[in-house]
């Protein structure tokens, strides 16, 4: 009956129309109907023979409303109606949508049948809580990761990027997050993600386990720009409103990059100006928009504070330059980053983290003072092995003429296959921190 009642609510008695002018490229050009038409509404345009192709208001020009359709814009005529959707893009997702996957419209798109409908409408562009009213981040949270539990770990309501190119292993490392990171509930958004690879991430890396527990929504690199970033938005309004049920969430963003890439096409397309790279303004203006979504939740009235959203937000570096453009922008947003890197991938250690060139902003304070010497001496010898490594490759360092170096040279074995990791294994954080002990000798120091 709720649900009749907000369906009721939702009716708006007066229809809008307006008109096809014109067809430019991904533009359509509308005219009439200006004064429903703001800047992020939606629309239906009829095309002949073919079902109304779904569009949004990007900009306007003169007297007439630029749109840009969700798919191709074969069919649409010179007149053609459009129709103004009364309601704002929102989704009203319920705690059955977990372990289903959904475009980016929050449509199955798995085959299980249709999702049920949830009472409250949760926006896709919503506003990230203001930052008076917002908690602090929790206690740690153990990710089941070993290099990243030991070198950059992540607090409760974290954000944190992983930097890497492309074919490193940014999609096993966010299925080993998905599957054994201690959370109650996970959302995935696999944006610009290749077709072939998304059912294979699904079924095989992140598996049934990793499913079970979460919301994938996804959006292939061949649907239009709006639909790409629409997806990125999804995403996080599906992460509130699992953090506005008491949970807590893991939101997973694969990739960052390619919802700058799909904000760049539509400001190219409504005639911003191209900065650095081709990049418009807008990219720069809604990044921050989007990140800032994740973290801890508001601080309600009764004084409880809503469960937290910790994030990971993969970010494709272009050519391996972790200094371009949308790299720099992540990095200064987020509360830490996480370096992949493809000579150590190319050498067959998995997950190529690059713990020297990794960092958590909430640490040292989220660890223990012996974990934190712990922690020193590895990467003290790590260190002290990566400034040597050329020398000592080609035989131009003699054994005992440094010990520090020769406690490098002697511990890096142990701590490489430390920092490896198979895609099935799990290995809890005081488990890490008790064997990262024993391999520096420090247990029995202690």
């Amino acid at each position: 009956m709720q649900n009749l009642i907000s369906a009721v609510d939702r009716i708006d008695p007066l229809t809008v129309f307006a008109r096809v002018a014109a067809v430019n490229g991904l533009l359509i050009e509308a005219r009439g109907g200006l004064t429903r038409l703001p800047v992020g509404a939606r629309a239906d345009i009829e095309r002949r023979g073919l079902p109304p192709l779904p569009s949004e208001v990007v900009g306007f020009r003169d007297t007439r409303a630029l749109l840009m359709p969700f798919g191709p814009v074969e069919g649409v005529a010179p007149g053609a109606e459009i129709r103004i959707m009364p309601e704002g893009t929102a989704v009203r997702p319920t705690l059955a949508w977990r372990g289903r996957i959904v475009n980016a419209f929050g449509e199955p798109i798995d085959g299980k049948g249709p999702l049920p409908t949830g009472p409250v409408a949760y926006p896709l562009r919503a506003a990230p809580p203001p930052a008076h009213s917002r908690g602090r981040v929790g206690e740690r949270l153990d990710l089941g990761v070993r290099a990243l539990d030991v070198f950059t770990t992540c607090c409760r309501g974290q954000r944190l990027g992983v930097f890497a190119g492309s074919g490193v292993g940014k999609s096993v490392l966010l299925s080993m997050l998905a599957r054994e990171a201690s959370c109650d509930a996970v959302v995935v958004g696999l944006i610009g993600e290749r077709g072939r690879e998304v059912r294979e991430f699904i079924e095989e890396t992140l598996g049934p386990a990793g499913l079970e527990r979460a919301i994938v929504v996804v959006a292939t690199s061949d649907e239009p720009a709006l639909k790409r970033r629409q997806a990125a938005y999804l995403t996080l309004a599906l992460a509130e409103f699992l953090r506005d049920q008491d949970l807590e969430v893991l939101c997973l963003m694969d990739s960052v990059t390619r919802f700058a890439m799909a904000q760049r096409e539509i400001g190219l397309a409504a005639g911003e100006p191209p900065t650095t790279k081709g990049y418009t303004p807008t990219v720069f203006t809604e990044l921050p928009k989007l990140l800032e979504r994740a973290g801890p939740g508001p601080v309600r009235v009764d004084g409880t504070e809503a469960g937290p959203i910790t994030a990971f937000f993969t970010v494709l570096v272009d050519g391996d330059d972790h200094n371009e453009p949308i790299a720099d922008a992540v990095r200064g947003i987020l509360d830490g980053h996480i370096v992949m890197s493809r000579a150590i991938a190319e050498r067959g250690r998995f997950p190529a983290i690059d713990v020297l060139k990794s960092i958590s902003r909430t640490m040292p304070a989220c660890q223990t003072p012996p974990e934190r010497e712990t922690l020193k001496d590895a990467r003290q010898a790590l260190s002290a092995y990566a400034n040597m490594e050329e020398l000592i490759r080609i035989g131009a360092y003699r054994m005992g003429t440094d010990p520090q170096i020769d406690r490098a040279i002697a511990l890096n074995g142990p701590l490489e296959a430390f920092l490896g990791q198979d895609k099935d294994e799990a290995t809890r954080l005081a488990d890490s921190f008790a064997r990262l002990d024993g391999i520096l000798g420090r247990s029995e120091a202690a």
